[in-house]
């Protein structure tokens, strides 16, 4: 009994701790979670650095419309088929391949 009084504070040391890691692991903030974020803020970088890409682009069609009459002229031209007044449009037609005529059996 007298062994049982000394080890006693040990004892509860110990379940402490362990209810301790036990909460550091798996309790709210826990690594698990920590681990969930990271890969959240790492998805969301990469998005964000994909996007900055899209407006760094769209930006530069804006200043490349605003620079300019070509830049219009070259868009409606190629988006919207427009010509000016006075010119012929041509449109070449590329035939299509033909595919070659099945071989028949010779007749036996």
């Amino acid at each position: 009994m007298a062994r049982l009084r000394h080890w006693w504070p040990h004892l509860l040391l110990g379940l402490l701790a362990a209810g301790l890691l036990w909460e550091l692991q798996h309790g709210e903030g826990g690594r698990r979670e920590l681990a969930e974020v990271q890969a959240r803020v790492q998805a969301q970088q990469a998005e964000n650095a994909r996007l900055l890409q899209r407006n760094a682009a769209l930006a530069a069609d804006v200043a490349e419309l605003k620079s300019g009459e070509a830049a219009v002229e070259d868009r409606a031209r190629a988006e919207l088929g427009m010509i000016k007044p006075g010119e012929v449009f041509y449109r070449v037609v590329e035939p299509l391949p033909v595919a070659p005529a099945p071989v028949a059996d010779p007749p036996r």
